[in-house]
């Protein structure tokens, strides 16, 4: 039961970690959706909207429509992230809350409790202290 429960939140964890890149990488692939969605019905973009639609020898094939929709997409792109600074801008306007500090008196002790000064060193092996062997 507790290793189900343990590969069940493993996955559950794989699939949130899967959504959660997909949706913070989607908007960089926005061009790329237009294109595709371009491609998938340029046959009837360039029966219906295109501008040389009604020429024999239509050379355009929708191309015209693809990029007037990457220019709007750009340009909404353009206008979020003016739109994104505006609000970061706003952000770091706030104000910040107070902080109080008291001082704490420092208590001093008169007896030296270090187990240093009470006993002094027997010795010191040589093995540990020594000076480095080669000079780089």
């Amino acid at each position: 039961m507790y290793f189900c429960q343990q590969l069940l939140n493993k996955q559950l964890k794989r699939v949130i970690i899967i959504a959660l890149s997909i949706l913070i990488l989607s908007p960089s692939f926005g061009s790329l959706f237009v294109y595709a969605s371009f491609k998938i019905n340029q046959k009837e973009i360039a029966k219906t909207i295109c501008v040389q639609r009604k020429q024999a020898f239509n050379s355009c094939n929708g191309r015209c429509e693809l990029q007037k929709s990457i220019k709007k997409y750009s340009d909404n792109e353009r206008k979020m992230q003016d739109s994104l600074k505006d609000k970061l801008e706003l952000v770091y306007v706030q104000n910040t809350a107070e902080i109080n500090f008291s001082v704490i008196p420092v208590i001093e002790s008169k007896e030296n409790t270090s187990i240093l000064s009470v006993k002094k060193p027997i010795g010191a092996s040589n093995l540990t202290f020594h000076p480095p062997l080669y000079i780089v």
